[in-house]
């Protein structure tokens, strides 16, 4: 029996024990709280589908919350940038907020700046338990102004790796968490984020696969379109060809060979635009800079459109301004090659008897470097702003119903973009559904030093025009024109006008006159300055339909001459060179048949393995007189060559060719150990015209490459600088 002595430190020792069991009975019921918690947690996250996961998420993270009486809960993700560790809010549980707030909080957090000492606790699996007060000033005035009072911060390693953290705040108290709570928080903040991220992947996966759908619909439907696209022209050409064999008559035959010219040109391009985007998808696309004319370039695109504007009787406008530098630096093909894709879209897009015109702007220079926007505006079918952002993607058009009305392989835009791209420019689009559209584009190209305006020979001086057109873009182009040349241009409205100038003016040297005026036409008009006995001046119509079906009516009207709209300052020139007398400004297009036989007496080698090919070769340069032999390999033309070197003054060489290539026959060539194979003038004539094919032939030994096609002109040039040089 104790004593009473002995009874008290018995009572102590029986209501301390009381104590610890009770408090052991307390962390058991918080630990089963905070355990079903967590379970109640991942049986949500589990059996949620993409579509309520934000719910499910949200609700998880307010069991956890409320199990540990937090009053807001963070997930944060890690992310590196310019090798500094920063952390982004993903996403935020605080009570009586809605699920969907916090999903679009994106903080960017410097682990150095913004949290010292956090990274390198928290990526040694270590957490962050604390009360504000407790904290350095740094920190604590951060959490303060959030109203946290006390914080745990659970670090989350995925595969190993330093992934984030989720912090537990409670802003109504100051407390440490228990052990209980940071070790099972832990287990429920890493099977939060897991679920986090498998969301995230399934998300991406649906993603992925539905790109790859899109993208596998968009290249059916563009392999569908192609071979309506090519389908179209070689049946034309098939066509055309028995028509042709079957005629009889000679017009009849030419007929046939337009179509086939045309149809061959167009299957061309197609074929082009695929090679283009292959070099694009094998990010070998490049640009060529050379120096061209800026003017003579867009002459070149007008005469490939303004064939198919006229056919649909369209209103196609020009202007120009007049600041852009004469000539330019830059990849010419390829700035001809994006206005050529625009009009001939804003063509085939706008109905007949609409309207299309090329606005071009000087913007200015800076380092060297001048800034020129290009406008094609059309009233065509418009596109929807939904569909604009597509236009320029791979094997895209606006809609699926429009290749099958408009036909097209949907490369065009993106092929241009590309190109746009490289130039240091923009390319976009402005239009609505059944309203039009505006395509435009900028590009930087460097001046060339040079002549902004063309040369003013002795005739012009003295000289007085009359323009006579109703419309006042063109009467504006002319005054700007002649104000440039320092000429003398008056300008009328209309054909009354214009005679009331003449007779009040009496002489002018040159009179360029629309056909198609309102009251008088310019026919009418120049019948009757004819009738006033005047054999001057000079007149020239001028006109956007074909002088073919006007020629024999303005001739017999007294007209000299003919000029397309749009104009271009140097057809002017030359046409008034041409008719006051004076020689022609720089070269004609027209190559004369005393140049063509300056070869008579040359000898050169044609080596070609495609017999169709060497046949093409010999009938366009019949008419030169050349001495032509042919080889049918590579290996042949060295054999050739080195049996008699010095008949030779020229080769021709195709590349792709069986038992020796292109290549390989001119390095054998030029390493003979003769005088004349080193100094022969080898070039590449091929279908291979990528810029890396055309550096392969030069780095082989060649001299030059012209491609197949073959233009007869370019051909005509080369045979001219490697022959008539001395």
């Amino acid at each position: 029996m104790a004593t009473d002595k002995e009874y008290p430190e018995k009572l102590l020792y029986d209501e301390a024990h009381k104590r610890e069991h009770d408090q052991m009975m307390k962390d058991i019921e918080q630990r089963d709280i905070l355990f079903n918690a967590v379970n109640d947690a991942v049986t949500l996250l589990l059996d949620a589908d993409v579509d309520n996961f934000e719910n499910a998420l949200w609700n998880s993270m307010g069991l956890m919350a409320r199990a540990v009486d937090a009053d807001r809960v963070r997930v944060w993700k890690n992310y590196e940038e310019d090798g500094e560790l920063f952390c982004t809010q993903m996403f935020e549980w605080s009570e009586g907020a809605h699920p969907t707030q916090g999903m679009k909080i994106t903080i960017k957090t410097s682990y150095d700046k913004d949290l010292p000492g956090w990274k390198e606790t928290l990526s040694r699996g270590q957490c962050i338990n604390k009360i504000v007060s407790d904290m350095p000033p740094e920190g604590r005035g951060r959490f303060s102004a959030q109203g946290i009072l006390s914080l745990l911060i659970v670090p989350v390693f995925l595969r190993g790796e330093f992934w984030g953290f989720v912090g537990f705040n409670d802003c109504h108290r100051e407390r440490v968490f228990t052990k209980n709570e940071e070790s099972i928080l832990w287990s429920g903040s890493f099977l939060i984020t897991n679920a986090l991220r498998r969301n995230e992947m399934t998300q991406e996966l649906a993603l992925a696969l539905e790109k790859a759908q899109a993208a596998s619909q968009s290249k059916s439907n563009f392999l569908s379109n192609m071979s309506h696209e090519i389908r179209t022209p070689i049946n034309a050409i098939v066509g055309m060809t028995m028509i042709g064999k079957m005629a009889h008559d000679t017009v009849k035959k030419n007929y046939a060979f337009e179509k086939i010219e045309v149809a061959s040109s167009h299957l061309l391009g197609i074929i082009n635009d695929v090679l283009d985007m292959s070099k694009i998808e094998a990010n070998k696309f490049e640009l060529s800079a050379v120096e061209f004319d800026f003017e003579k370039m867009l002459q070149k695109v007008i005469n490939v459109i303004v064939f198919r504007v006229n056919e649909k009787q369209q209103n196609f406008k020009l202007y120009i301004d007049p600041k852009i530098p004469a000539r330019l630096i830059g990849d010419d093909q390829r700035l001809a090659q994006v206005i050529t894709n625009l009009l001939s879209n804003a063509v085939k897009f706008t109905p007949e008897h609409g309207s299309i015109s090329l606005h071009i702007n000087y913007m200015g220079e800076e380092d060297g470097l001048c800034e020129i926007h290009v406008f094609v505006t059309d009233t065509g079918i418009g596109i929807s702003e939904g569909q604009h952002d597509r236009l320029f993607s791979s094997f895209e058009q606006a809609e699926s119903s429009t290749s099958r009305r408009f036909g097209g392989t949907g490369l065009g835009l993106s092929i241009s973009k590309q190109i746009i791209d490289l130039m240091a420019g923009e390319i976009w689009v402005k239009s609505k559904l059944g309203e039009g559209a505006t395509f435009a584009f900028s590009v930087k190209l460097k001046s060339a030093p040079g002549e902004d305006i063309p040369s003013e020979p002795a005739v012009l001086k003295d000289i007085r025009i009359l323009v006579v057109d109703d419309e006042a873009e063109t009467r504006e182009y002319f005054s700007a024109l002649s104000q440039r040349l320092r000429i003398a241009c008056d300008t009328a409205v209309d054909g009354s006008e214009a005679l009331l100038m003449i007779k009040q003016n009496s002489k002018y040297d040159i009179c360029f006159v629309d056909w198609k005026m309102p009251g008088m036409d310019g026919i009418t008009l120049a019948r009757k300055i004819r009738s006033a006995g005047a054999s001057e001046p000079v007149i020239i119509m001028i006109s956007a339909y074909d002088w073919i079906t006007i020629e024999h009516d303005a001739k017999a009207a007294g007209i000299y001459g003919f000029l397309s709209k749009p104009i271009f300052s140097s057809d002017i020139v030359d046409c008034i060179n041409t008719y006051i007398g004076a020689k022609f400004i720089g070269k004609k297009d027209t190559i004369s048949q005393e140049f063509i036989e300056s070869f008579k007496g040359y000898r050169i080698l044609l080596a070609e393995d495609v017999e169709i090919n060497r046949e093409i070769v010999l009938a366009l340069l019949e008419p030169t007189m050349l001495s032509i032999d042919c080889a049918a390999n590579g290996a042949e033309a060295v054999r050739m060559i080195e049996g008699s070197p010095e008949i030779y003054d020229m080769i021709f060489m195709d590349i792709q060719m069986p038992e020796m290539d292109g290549y390989e026959a001119t390095r054998k060539i030029r390493s003979l150990g003769l005088k004349k194979t080193g100094e022969i003038p080898i070039v590449a004539m091929t279908a291979n015209v990528f810029r890396e094919d055309i550096e392969k032939c030069l780095d082989a030994g060649m001299n030059s490459h012209i491609g197949k096609p073959i233009d007869y002109n370019e051909m005509l040039e080369t045979l001219k600088k490697y022959l008539l040089r001395q």
